[in-house]
């Protein structure tokens, strides 16, 4: 067990060196305004050159940094949460090889290892994901990386059609790649690559079945990780993306993205997919916001959402633990009488997500939405935006008025042990960086403060939206059984909105159950049936009855030679006249 632990603990103190080490560079490099590109040739085949190269910005070293302190304490959290494990050494390598795609896909200038990080992510994410092996988690891994295959082949296709510049750095070509009409089309495919890794409508089942996965994974995932790439790529190419028309449509999704989220969140009892729904949702901001154009403030959410997520994840984790692996959240309730501290990480951690006041979440969230009202789009935009904020508030509340406030609805009393001190320091570690995210990174990254002066009630309608969130979400969680019958006079509303609008059974059945029927039947009607009568089977009943009649004869039987006698003496009477004639 020490050396599990060691393996732990050695990734943890790396990672977390790894960060301070990024901490430092980002300040020199805004200091000093300062890029950092460089190139290994590897192969040099007729004038098309095969390169290795990196790219170290503020941004790239300021992702890295966030990634390698969320997941040295995800890796810490895992040394206590994951104890039990016999495989611990290779849980935590994974875990590992999932980092080092993530660090490799954000220093990648170059379309070739952009597409070695991503696939990199889509394969380790599966193993992951089917880590705990049972039916549920092989479907969800299978869907999962089926749906990320979708992006893979987009850069491939990326790719491909970089070949005619030469070289697979897009850095070098953003600039003039505004205005060539052929690279509308590289820009169409990124934008669908992005769609699907960051589970945008109509990719989005996959991400509450990756739920399957361990939570620690999850919190990386839903963070820092996965879902993030898609983004990440976006901002990155968001010089190509400007006056798009196919941005109108991305900005549509996205928007549908995230009040659908917001909605089947609020119909979800499942701990870990409510806070995947919300995840989800904040990824449908974050698209939004960068089809809007505005690639800073994307970056700025992406940054303070990754850490109380992760945070939220890891709290969840804990609960799960307590429960003895239950996570209906309608067994559980006053929860902040048995686990205070890590019922203040939740709900710091939500209220951040929410955007309540000089927490993380408030600066970014605050910001873009008073960037959307001052944006010249139309009154759908603005409504789907205030929406989903109020849902957010909405099941957010449904949320911890289930887990704190409620009593206990189990029979048997919680598995009542003293909160774990490893996981409790590494969520501290999240909660210290959820409280001061946002503030410190409004300074570190915009040089000039955004100004925006909009009239009291535009400004405080985030307010407004917010408070009546609050109170659905109180009036929803108050619900006793004569409310819940009212639902059955709208079942199948409820049933499409708690179902993310079909799309599991969309990109669950559709594709595979009816050519999976279609192969039954066939199976049915030709291999077992005409099949089997005219080849194999039939063959052999035909062969059969002929060889019974042939032993038969061969018995040496008085009656059947004399038979046979009378016979070819007919027959030869009968020949001979023919031949007269």
């Amino acid at each position: 067990m020490n050396k599990n632990y060691s393996i732990c603990f050695i990734s943890f103190f790396f990672l977390l060196f790894f960060s301070l080490i990024n901490f430092f560079m980002v300040i020199y490099f805004i200091m000093k305004n300062m890029i950092i590109f460089m190139e290994w040739e590897l192969i040099s085949f007729n004038s098309m050159n095969i390169v290795m190269s990196i790219l170290l910005d503020w941004m790239s070293l300021l992702f890295m940094m966030f990634v390698s302190l969320i997941s040295s304490s995800v890796i810490y959290y895992s040394s206590s949460y994951m104890s039990s494990e016999l495989n611990l050494n290779r849980f935590i390598v994974l875990v590992l090889m999932f980092i080092m795609s993530m660090i490799l896909l954000i220093i990648s200038p170059n379309m070739i290892s952009i597409l070695l990080g991503w696939d990199g992510l889509g394969l380790v994410s599966y193993c992951l994901v089917i880590y705990y092996q049972n039916w549920k988690s092989f479907n969800a891994g299978m869907l999962t990386a089926l749906s990320n295959r979708i992006g893979d082949v987009f850069i491939l296709m990326v790719i491909s059609w970089m070949m005619n510049y030469g070289s697979w750095n897009y850095i070098f070509y953003l600039s003039f790649m505004v205005n060539d009409y052929e690279m509308k089309v590289i820009g169409v495919m990124i934008i669908m690559a992005a769609m699907t890794k960051s589970a945008q409508i109509p990719f989005s089942s996959w991400l509450p079945a990756a739920m399957a996965a361990p939570t620690p994974v999850s919190a990386l995932v839903h963070s820092s990780t996965l879902v993030t790439a898609g983004v990440y790529l976006l901002i990155r190419f968001n010089l190509l993306l400007m006056d798009m028309m196919f941005l109108k449509f991305l900005l549509l999704l996205s928007g549908l993205t995230m009040f659908m989220a917001g909605i089947s969140a609020n119909y979800e009892y499942d701990l870990k997919k409510i806070i995947a729904l919300s995840t989800l949702s904040q990824l449908g901001l974050m698209m939004s916001i960068l089809s809007m154009g505005m690639a800073d403030l994307a970056f700025y959410h992406l940054l303070t959402h990754a850490m109380f997520k992760a945070l939220l994840f890891m709290c969840a984790g804990l609960i799960i633990h307590m429960m003895n692996d239950n996570q209906d959240i309608r067994f559980m309730g006053g929860l902040s009488m048995y686990i205070p501290l890590t019922s203040l990480c939740l709900n710091i951690s939500n209220l951040a997500l929410c955007g309540i006041p000089f927490l993380a979440g408030f600066y970014s969230k605050d910001l873009i939405l008073e960037m959307v009202m001052m944006s010249n789009l139309n009154m759908m935009v603005f409504f789907i935006y205030y929406l989903s904020t109020g849902l957010t508030m909405f099941y957010t509340v449904r949320l911890l008025i289930y887990l704190m406030i409620s009593d206990y609805n189990l029979l048997s009393i919680y598995n009542l042990y003293e909160e774990d001190y490893i996981m409790l320091k590494s969520m501290f570690m999240l909660l210290f960086m959820s409280v001061i995210t946002g503030s410190f990174l409004s300074w570190m990254i915009f040089y000039y403060p955004y100004m925006i002066y909009l009239p009291l009630n535009l400004k405080l309608m985030v307010y407004y939206v917010s408070f009546i969130g609050m109170l659905m979400g109180y009036l929803v969680s108050n619900m006793k059984i004569y409310s819940l019958n009212k639902f059955l006079f709208s079942y199948k509303l409820s049933l499409f909105l708690s179902m993310m609008w079909f799309m599991p059974n969309l990109s669950t059945y559709s594709l595979n159950y009816y050519f999976l029927k279609l192969g039954q039947k066939m199976i049915k009607n030709i291999d077992m049936g005409w099949m089997e009568l005219y080849s194999g089977q039939g063959m052999f009943n035909i062969m059969k009855n002929y060889s019974s009649i042939l032993i038969y004869m061969q018995m040496n039987n008085l009656k059947i030679y004399l038979y046979s006698f009378i016979m070819w003496l007919l027959i030869v009477f009968f020949m001979s006249i023919i031949l007269m004639n």
